[in-house]
């Protein structure tokens, strides 16, 4: 006895270029929210700094704001400053750019 077994559906594939829409949506996301994003890497180099394994009390940094570059020790930070061990609050908003000086 011979079975038949039956075929497999299959779809028909029209190329329309979705993965290009895909893509080109994601570049248009990303230039319209690319200040948010510089903002998340800024949050995300602060973060960085506090977990790393150097970090104890305190982390000597450089700070680059829109005003100019600046040495701190930083000792904390809140929602939207950080907190010096001179007790001066540096805004978080106004940060260009943070590195580590270790």
């Amino acid at each position: 006895m011979k079975k038949k077994i039956p075929k497999v559906f299959a779809n028909k594939v029209d190329s329309n270029g979705n993965n290009d829409n895909v893509f080109y949506s994601y570049e248009k996301h990303f230039m319209q929210n690319s200040d948010k994003n510089v903002k998340k890497n800024i949050n995300q180099k602060i973060n960085d700094i506090f977990n790393s394994s150097n970090y104890v009390y305190k982390a000597d940094v450089i700070i680059k704001t829109r005003d100019g570059s600046f040495n701190k020790r930083i000792v904390g930070r809140n929602s939207s400053n950080l907190i010096t061990i001179d007790n001066e609050l540096v805004p978080i908003s106004n940060i260009i750019d943070i590195e580590n000086k270790n």
